[in-house]
């Protein structure tokens, strides 16, 4: 009877500790919903934040360039390396280049460059805005009515939903840059051979799947991170906390996401 009724508190005090998880997640993924709506909204709304949206596109498009072009040749290098290995065994070493094509087109370009982005754009939103929660300067923009979701929400979330895209492309075209290089140079693919099979594959919808992707991944970042560093508490602590929690949750939900947008489409 003893074992019977420790059994049956240990059940209700796990089912309890599952509702406890389950009520937070919805909790704090209904806050972030609620958020990026106003944040969306707000962003047409006057007064409008132009000096603000062009210093976070600048920050996460241009100061990321660079870090996207070098990822993304390497990529593409490596991929054409191991599509060789692949089709030399059934001598189809011509689709070399619409294999690599394809496969940054729809997955490699928007999903790599939008965990790129997200460790190195993602963490500063969240520590910033962190930061900003735990030295009292969000209080002070909302005693001095000025809406803190318009002025440092929405500015960052829809650059990073603007600029997603480009870096998408700019990865995926440094990607067939450096696999182009590779097939031509090293494994002696004939370039026109490669050319080819890009034209013969690749459609212009595969591109606008991946660019779609990369809007969405560009949402959902901007959405984690933000959440996070905007509602962070803990003092510097809380804040290195919630940049890690942030980078993870976003890196997870864009691969989440990205199954299930490629179930759908493709």
């Amino acid at each position: 009877m003893k074992a019977l009724l420790m059994m049956s508190t240990e059940d209700n005090s796990l089912i309890k500790m599952a509702l406890t998880v389950v009520s937070g997640f919805l909790s704090q993924l209904g806050g972030a919903l609620i958020m990026t709506v106003m944040a969306l909204k707000s962003f047409f709304w006057p007064p409008y934040r132009i000096r603000e949206f062009l210093r976070h596109l600048d920050f996460i498009g241009s100061q990321s360039a660079f870090l996207i072009i070098i990822t993304g040749a390497f990529t593409g290098m490596v991929t054409a390396l191991q599509g060789y290995n692949g089709m030399h065994r059934y001598g189809a070493e011509s689709l070399v280049g619409a294999t690599v094509a394809l496969a940054l087109a729809r997955e490699l370009g928007p999903v790599l460059s939008a965990l790129m982005v997200t460790g190195r754009v993602g963490s500063s939103m969240t520590a910033e805005l962190g930061s900003m929660r735990n030295t009292q300067q969000i209080d002070a923009l909302s005693s001095m009515a000025v809406d803190p979701i318009h002025y440092l929400v929405s500015p960052r979330m829809v650059a990073s939903i603007i600029t997603l895209p480009f870096l998408a492309c700019i990865y995926g075209f440094s990607g067939m840059v450096g696999a182009y290089f590779v097939s031509t140079s090293y494994l002696d693919i004939d370039p026109g051979a490669f050319m080819s099979g890009i034209r013969n594959y690749v459609d212009i919808s595969d591109i606008t799947h991946g660019l779609i992707k990369a809007v969405v991944f560009g949402l959902i970042m901007s959405m984690v991170a933000c959440y996070k560093g905007f509602y962070a508490t803990g003092g510097s602590r809380g804040v290195g906390v919630a940049t890690t929690k942030a980078v993870v949750i976003s890196s997870v939900l864009i691969l989440i996401s990205d199954y299930v947008m490629t179930a759908i489409m493709f």
